[in-house]
């Protein structure tokens, strides 16, 4: 029931930015384009719907339950329906003022609650990250691990799958390179991220290496904090915004001229400081022109002058990270550089935008949606016969590679640096 005095056009309760609602027009050329949608064929699961749902809390039409809860908790913040909506509708903005909503208002059941308290204590942390995570690195180093998720609860069992190796030498890097940077080189700086530089951090080296020996002025940041991602997309935006001006001040101090991140997600959260810290004066300027300097690997090296390749003979096919694709438009850029490899065919997967599942720690909240999108994305993927899926987020790659393990595929889960580097050696 609505409370005393609630029209349509007043809110009273702070959801998100409730102007921003009216964007959207109800034309339902987004749900085709939402994976949850895609899956459970619900309309509350579709961005209509969810948008909707946002509209009747904010107005007191209907109260947040644990139905209304779940339903935009579902939601993965892949802005595949940004791409497709013709009204411009920001739902990015519209669904992370909504997540923060829920946590302040919701009481979650206890193990909900402790799982995501545990991610958020834990992953925007490198160090914290790596005293967890010394115990399974161990066990690789004497190839115990199959024999550790043997004895595993399945939960722990499905954890444990979407960690990537961690032994030492389990991933490729670039050779170093003594090319001196052109006289008016751009200066590059590479934000190493969280989660990338415990689990993916050749993904970061092999960009810096990969740059330089184009020709660009490497800088390295004095210190590296969580861009906020994680924050945003969980509903704690108060850590997000201290997070981003960290990061504000830090690749301001660095000079760079363009910045690149080895994680899309990353990239698109920085790319967004400006709005993020638009209200406050002291950072909002800076968070603008931090925000314009957000480049891709992929059209960095494209606007390079050319270096002579050897020929790589493989099949590749190519999966479009969401936030790189949706957040950033870069599609054309890495399939470009691609292709520009003698020897590379590229076979293109269906839906190749489509989100994996991974969508940060969704895949840790939501397992049995992540574990649906997994086996949708495996079953385009293994159809292309490709020895290789490139792509451009270590998120992806961890949720693509589990599911490709566990049906014995044999096709290679690769980042777009780390793929470079193989190509060239």
């Amino acid at each position: 029931m609505a409370e005393p005095g609630v029209t349509s056009s007043n809110p009273v309760r702070d959801v998100c930015d409730y102007e921003l609602l009216f964007d959207c027009v109800h034309c339902g050329l987004c749900a085709e384009a939402c994976p949850t949608y895609i899956v459970t064929r619900c309309e509350m699961d579709s961005p209509r719907g969810r948008i909707y749902l946002m509209k009747s809390l904010a107005e007191g039409r209907i109260e947040l339950d644990d139905d209304a809860a779940r339903h935009l908790d579902l939601c993965l913040g892949c802005r595949g329906c940004e791409t497709a909506c013709p009204s411009g509708v920001h739902y990015g903005r519209l669904i992370e003022g909504a997540r923060t909503f829920v946590e302040r208002n919701h009481r979650r059941g206890f193990v909900d609650h402790l799982k995501r308290r545990a991610i958020s204590a834990i992953f925007p942390y490198p160090n914290r990250l790596k005293t967890l995570l010394a115990p399974l690195k161990l066990v690789d180093r004497l190839g115990m691990r199959p024999a550790l998720r043997a004895i595993m609860p399945r939960t722990i069992r499905d954890w444990l799958d979407l960690l990537p190796p961690l032994e030492p030498g389990s991933r490729p890097l670039a050779g170093e390179t003594a090319i001196a940077p052109r006289a008016d080189a751009p200066t590059v700086v590479v934000h190493h991220g969280c989660v990338a530089q415990v689990l993916a951090n050749s993904e970061n080296l092999n960009t810096e290496r990969l740059l330089a020996a184009a020709g660009y002025r490497v800088a390295q940041l004095e210190s590296t904090s969580c861009c906020g991602a994680l924050d945003l997309h969980s509903g704690n935006a108060a850590r997000s915004r201290d997070f981003a001006r960290a990061n504000v001040r830090a690749l301001k101090n660095s000079g760079a001229d363009a910045i690149v991140s080895a994680a899309s997600g990353c990239s698109v959260a920085i790319a967004e400081y400006g709005e993020l810290l638009k209200g406050e004066p002291e950072f909002a300027e800076d968070a603008r022109a931090v925000s314009s300097r957000v480049r891709d690997l992929s059209s960095l090296l494209l606007e390079a002058p050319a270096n002579p390749q050897r020929e790589f003979r493989c099949r590749v096919t190519y999966h479009d990270a969401c936030h790189l694709a949706h957040g950033l438009g870069v599609r054309e850029a890495p399939r470009r550089l691609l292709a520009s490899i003698p020897g590379v065919e590229i076979v293109e997967m269906p839906e190749s935008d489509l989100c994996c599942g991974s969508a940060g720690s969704y895949n840790l909240t939501e397992p049995a949606m992540a574990r649906e999108l997994a086996r949708r994305k495996a079953d385009n993927i293994v159809a292309t016969s490709a020895d290789y899926v490139v792509l451009a987020n270590p998120g992806c790659e961890f949720q693509i590679a589990a599911e490709l393990r566990r049906r014995g595929s044999k096709i290679k889960v690769v980042h777009l640096a780390d793929f470079l580097a193989i190509a060239s050696q």
